[in-house]
């Protein structure tokens, strides 16, 4: 077996027929067989595949005095180098099994033995047209093109570098497990898989379409999900073969209710064992190559407060945990409207003492409270966001350090005064003790409004503004299911998981179901 010569593919530019590959898959493979000569398969490949520099097309041949020709195809950036030589093998495999000595080998006898039993030294798939021929190479594998015979061989030698599992980032416990999902598709669910090893758990491969293909999984348990809820969510899927999808959220966008709801209705996590009780749970789960985020669709309000170290403590801690995240999301959403309609309407509800302090320290101020806060609290946002886009080693320190100098500063040259830091800074403390980052932004958006209604009217405004938010939640739902499930309508044997967290061994005895819910 000898090398002709080695080249990647030069000039011309990509044919566009004016429609996707996506959209004319059906007829695109039955009008592109491949043709029996190489020359003619390897012109339409240097044609579609034209201006890319990282396009391999390596020559060799094989056979007696090495009058067989053969092409093997493949992208440099997805296929390791030292995985090219496949056909060395697999003619030595051939050897092995069917002739003498591998130069001797004609190409009937190899197109005979592939066809008829495979390569059994690395798994080939045969391709039989050339928008397969062009998906395989895309998709990082290797295709070898053989002259005499209208079919190609397809070896797996992608090769890209991915990130390892190890500890969730935005997920971390004290107790429990620390394994992260990474940006690798099937490593992900075989994550999942290990901790779910029953036949009723399915996994459905969809294909997005467009210039990505990005290859998209969800996943439930058969018998615990709500079959109205999977066909329904199914019908909203059924799309997304003619969509670019780089991401879960995509996903999310795509089958969410209400598009401008302020609310998160479904949730993410990075943590294989959240994934699988979500599953117990009767949830779909849903995972796509490329982000390690999972998304568990539908999405309740109150499993938004829900952590998964919730059930590695014991009942009480967990319960007064919980209650203290309930208490935190209240202080996020109220706390500085509370402040401007007290301080500016209803001065009479603040202890003497207490409203004496407040007077005292906002004596000088030139600003009302409420453009006060509004102007702190932009200030605390732009920190925030600050540090989130800034290099991780400084993004913590220039957050703290420029809270504490632009809140000193503020304080000194007489723009805010002492209390309103404190508000501020609570309110963005308690925002931080939401496990969903989704719902820790929709606080960020909501808290203006209320602000501005307190500053209008004072309590009577703040209680319109969230009388609209509450009507908003009970109207609200996840895949057609209510969101405020469990709460309203109220149900209390629904409430050992929502309020209190009941003794595991009580919880686990009957699985919850969400259609039941």
């Amino acid at each position: 077996m000898g090398y002709e010569s080695g080249g990647k593919a030069q000039g011309g530019q990509s044919t566009t027929n004016g429609m996707t590959q996506k959209q004319n898959k059906s007829a695109d493979r039955a009008a592109r067989p491949l043709s029996p000569s190489l020359d003619a398969n390897l012109k339409e490949l240097e044609d579609t595949f034209a201006g890319n520099s990282d396009i391999i097309f390596r020559h060799w041949s094989f056979g007696p005095d090495f009058r067989e020709r053969a092409c093997s195809i493949y992208f440099s950036s997805l296929v390791q180098e030292d995985n090219i030589n496949y056909m060395k093998h697999s003619l030595q495999d051939l050897e092995t099994h069917e002739v003498g000595p591998g130069k001797d080998i004609t190409m009937e006898e190899l197109r005979n033995f592939f066809e008829r039993s495979g390569v059994s030294a690395k798994k080939a798939t045969v391709v039989k047209d050339m928008f397969a021929v062009e998906e395989e190479i895309l998709n990082g594998r290797l295709v070898i093109l053989f002259d005499e015979w209208s079919k190609a061989l397809s070896f797996k030698a992608k090769s890209v570098e991915t990130r390892q599992v190890n500890e969730p980032v935005n997920e971390s416990v004290v107790i429990g497990p620390r394994e992260s999902t990474v940006e690798n598709l099937q490593k992900n669910l075989g994550l999942i898989r290990l901790r779910l090893k029953t036949t009723k758990f399915k996994i459905i491969m969809v294909q997005g379409g467009g210039e990505t293909n990005t290859s998209i999984a969800y996943g439930y348990i058969e018998g615990r999900v709500d079959g109205e809820l999977l066909q329904e969510f199914q019908r909203r899927i059924a799309d997304v073969d003619k969509l670019e999808i780089l991401e879960t959220t995509y996903i999310e966008q795509l089958i969410e209710d209400s598009s401008y709801s302020p609310f998160p209705q479904h949730r993410y996590t990075e943590r294989t064992d959240m994934a699988a009780a979500a599953l117990l749970d009767g949830k779909i789960i849903v995972l796509v190559q490329g982000t390690g985020g999972i998304m568990l669709c539908p999405g309740k309000f109150t499993e938004f407060f829900q952590s998964s170290e919730d059930y590695y403590q014991r009942t009480l801690i967990s319960t007064m945990v919980r209650w203290l995240r309930i208490i935190a999301f209240v202080i996020a959403l109220t706390l500085p409207s509370i402040y401007i309609a007290l301080s500016t309407f209803h001065p009479e509800l603040i202890p003497t003492v207490l409203l004496l302090a407040i007077l005292n320290a906002r004596e000088g101020i030139p600003l009302p409270a409420f453009f006060e806060a509004l102007l702190m609290e932009f200030f605390f946002e732009l920190m925030r966001e600050a540090g989130v886009r800034l290099p991780r080693p400084v993004g913590s320190a220039v957050s703290i350090v420029g809270a504490l100098v632009i809140g000193e500063a503020a304080i000194s040259a007489g723009i805010a005064s002492p209390i309103m830091v404190i508000v501020v800074a609570l309110t963005g403390i308690a925002s931080f003790s939401l496990p969903q980052y989704g719902m820790a932004i929709s606080l960020r958006i909501l808290r203006f409004p209320l602000m501005a209604s307190a500053a209008l009217l004072g309590g009577f405004g703040m209680m319109i503004c969230l009388l609209f938010i509450l009507l908003h939640l009970c109207k609200l739902r996840s895949l057609g299911q209510p969101y405020m499930a469990s709460l309203m309508p109220l149900r209390l044997s629904d409430l050992k998981d929502v309020l209190l967290r009941i003794p595991l061994k009580k919880l686990l005895r009957q699985p919850r179901n969400l259609h039941k819910q």
